[in-house]
């Protein structure tokens, strides 16, 4: 009888052996795909652990085009982007947030939270999920798209986005220039509240477009005045300095616009012939992917009428 017992012994032993092997290997795959869950990010402030493939991101400020056009989930997005029309079915049940809000960001269950250098409460937000900020400017805006795609592990698809837009930028610009003469200035501007300003060539509105993808000059005034701030506010009665041949105007429905009904508006050159392009200011604020697309079909129009 004990010899015959031996063997089934034996056949238990293997058999636990092979399910203890089977279970390392189970967990050998588990920590392996674990370690896939989550990539590092060299943000400005140093490493940041992220979701490998975010799916409840919160952005603050500035960047929901940028996660929109890379095929990434929001939750929570900051009033600017919310109230801007092209985004307005993008972000049907998508809550508005801000930074001093954390009750309703937490409710959100947020996996990222991304957000520029200046937001508040940044400790706690950390707290509650991974997250990172940007200095606006620091970088150009086609590499922060490129940055964007880098933390959201979607670096491919973004730069290829980049290349392809910078050769549409260019090619549109080529042929306005055609058309308007090289020497052609462009200025933008914008009320909002009872404030007007002009812009420099990195301030959303288009401007990153306009001058550095197509080349078209702005205005000396505008130059010496808005180019290194960024923006430059003026009043209506000194406008005519600033407009150039073309004017792209950012306008706020909600703010003062009365300065069109003067005699010193009218006769700007450029409002005599007919040389004002109108735009939405809100749909107009962001230089993100789908801002940017939006803006130079714009201009495409405006300027070659197709």
């Amino acid at each position: 009888m004990k010899k015959k017992f031996i063997p089934f012994l034996l056949l238990i032993v293997v058999l636990m052996l092979g399910a203890c092997s089977g279970t390392t290997g189970k967990k050998s795959a588990e920590e392996k795909e674990n370690k896939k869950d989550t990539i590092t990010y060299q943000s400005e402030n140093g490493p940041v652990e992220v979701p490998a493939h975010p799916k409840r991101v919160v952005v603050l400020s500035s960047f929901a085009g940028n996660v929109m056009s890379l095929g990434v989930h929001l939750v929570g997005v900051d009033s600017w982007s919310k109230m801007n029309p092209n985004f307005k079915d993008k972000l049907k049940g998508v809550a508005e947030v801000s930074d001093e809000n954390l009750e309703k960001i937490i409710e959100l269950n947020p996996d990222l939270i991304i957000g520029l250098d200046n937001v508040k409460n940044l400790d706690k937000l950390k707290k509650i999920a991974p997250t990172v900020v940007f200095t606006y400017g620091k970088v150009d805006y086609l590499t922060q798209q490129i940055e964007i795609g880098k933390l959201l592990n979607k670096e491919k698809e973004a730069t290829s986005w980049v290349n392809d837009f910078k050769k549409r930028a260019h090619e549109t610009g080529e042929q306005i220039k055609a058309k308007i003469g090289t020497n052609s200035t462009v200025s933008v501007i914008e009320n909002f509240d009872k404030q007007l300003y002009v812009f420099g060539n990195n301030w959303g509105r288009g401007t990153e477009i306009l001058y550095q993808e197509m080349g078209l000059k702005m205005p000396k005034k505008v130059e010496e005045t808005a180019l290194k701030p960024g923006y430059y506010a003026i009043s209506p009665e000194v406008l005519p300095e600033y407009a150039g041949d073309y004017v792209i105007f950012s306008k706020n429905k909600d703010g003062d616009t009365s300065f069109q009904n003067t005699k010193t508006y009218k006769n700007i050159p450029a409002v005599k012939n007919k040389h004002v392009f109108e735009v939405d200011a809100k749909a107009f604020y962001f230089n993100d992917p789908l801002t940017l697309d939006y803006q130079l079909d714009f201009f495409r129009k405006a300027f070659l009428g197709n």
